[in-house]
């Protein structure tokens, strides 16, 4: 079964309650909950990580590489616009990206339109809250579905 990780960067743990009107109402559990309930209808398992530490992700994204997960969504958060390190850890795993977003970053303040993933990313979700983590989850079990190297 194709094994995919969702990785949410800081502040991403008060969702529900910090800021509802960008970041919406659901708590990270439900939004948890509802993406791995579509991994499982795609035929995949996920296995979610949260932390407000860099160093945290780094360490979880280097054991992704050597885990058999074939695909990571990522919303860094803040790290979004801060982190080489971050980035520099997911081209070292080789693994393919998805970059999602709760809010659209380009319809707010100058500094987030800036992502140092984007660029690295399979894709990019956003703009469409809690929904973004579902869409990205469809689309890394189809692109993994159709890669040469699937199954």
């Amino acid at each position: 079964m194709t094994r995919l990780l969702l990785l949410n960067g800081p502040n991403l743990n008060l969702l529900g309650q910090r800021e509802p009107h960008i970041y919406g109402a659901a708590t990270l559990e439900t939004v948890e909950r509802r993406a791995a309930e579509c991994a499982r209808e795609a035929g995949c398992t996920l296995e979610c990580f949260q932390s407000n530490a860099e160093h945290l992700l780094l360490e979880r994204i280097h054991r992704a590489g050597t885990e058999g997960v074939g695909c990571l969504i990522f919303n860094p958060g803040a790290f979004t616009h801060t982190s080489i390190a971050l980035r520099d850890a997911v081209l070292a795993v080789h693994l393919p990206l998805i970059e999602v977003h709760l809010s659209n970053p380009h319809a707010r303040e100058p500094f987030r339109h800036q992502s140092y993933f984007s660029d690295i990313a399979l894709g990019v979700i956003s703009g469409f809250g809690a929904l973004g983590y579902e869409l990205a989850v469809r689309a890394a079990a189809q692109h993994l579905a159709r890669a040469p190297h699937a199954g």
